[in-house]
């Protein structure tokens, strides 16, 4: 069971292989004092309709071949909680490699990327969530343009 602490409907959740050597940066950018949840913080889930309480972003880094075989693009939604998590996998390929501004462009894309694939899985099982308006805000918050 889950525990909600807080009504921000966009959360983060990180899982590092032993030894990940770029812990410490990843963290920053999830929950640092500039990192996306704290720029996030201001979306609550009652402005956005009844079914999610939380949307939950889960960064594998340098995941093991099996495992990111197994993950789907968007996880099925879980009724009792309110809520959905969405994979996201980066690795040397995607983000290490990159520049800082390329980095935090990487996730800027891919949460709209995703927040796209939950809008079709929203309409798609009639869920009560603006995801326009949500997707709206994530925007203007990140400052994309």
């Amino acid at each position: 069971m889950t525990v909600i602490t807080d009504d921000t409907i966009l959360g983060f959740f990180a899982s590092f292989r032993s030894g990940e050597t770029e812990q410490d940066k990843v963290k920053s950018y999830l929950w640092g004092e500039n990192g996306f949840k704290e720029t996030l913080k201001p979306l609550k889930w009652q402005n956005y309709g009844q079914d999610f309480h939380l949307i939950l972003f889960q960064v594998y880094v340098n995941p093991i071949s099996y495992l990111r075989n197994v993950l789907r693009e968007i996880e099925s939604y879980r009724r009792k909680e309110k809520s959905i998590g969405i994979p996201i996998i980066i690795d040397e390929e995607n983000f290490f490699n990159l520049n800082e501004k390329d980095k935090q462009k990487f996730f800027q894309t891919t949460i709209q990327v995703k927040l796209d694939l939950l809008k079709v899985k929203v309409k798609r099982n009639k869920l009560d969530l603006d995801i326009d308006k949500l997707k709206l805000d994530v925007d203007r918050l990140l400052n994309v343009n």
